[in-house]
């Protein structure tokens, strides 16, 4: 087994507990309806969305871990079809801080946990980072759009 890392940042006009709240505290309603062509439908299967698991159209993943306070999250992708029958899990870490024009700074490090030699190519942790972008972009736009959201 080998572990595959890779870090991305991306940066929001949208403050820090704001981005927060609608990615991660209300992702389960939101992200579906800003982006209903990547994720059909969201439901927690255990819990209420902290550490647990709740599974999407086609991936199961467990929280980790969730921190209000420091804007942090952390879960793993442990069933579905993202995982190929190469990958026994994909884990994501992410930290919301505040940019100096008052947006914020979303960090994620990604790990991808591989089954035998199977190596992840370049060009889809280029694809990956390029959809988490314009995930990200979606909900800044939304917000923009919406700022009572």
């Amino acid at each position: 087994m080998g572990v595959f890392t890779y870090e991305m940042e991306v940066v929001t006009k949208i403050p820090p507990t704001k981005i927060f709240k609608t990615f991660v505290l209300e992702g389960d309603s939101l992200i579906p309806k800003i982006v209903p062509q990547a994720i059909k439908n969201v439901e927690l299967i255990q819990g209420d969305g902290g550490p647990g698991r709740s599974q999407f159209d086609y991936v199961k993943h467990k929280v980790e871990a969730l921190d209000k306070k420091n804007l942090t999250y952390s879960y793993s992708v442990i069933e579905g079809d993202p995982l190929m029958k190469s990958l026994e899990k994909i884990t994501y870490e992410i930290k919301i801080s505040s940019s100096p024009d008052g947006g914020s700074i979303c960090k994620s490090i990604s790990k991808y946990y591989t089954v035998g030699d199977f190596e992840i190519k370049e060009e889809q942790i280029k694809a990956g980072k390029e959809k988490s972008s314009g995930l990200f972009k979606a909900l800044e736009a939304y917000l923009l759009a919406n700022p009572d959201a």
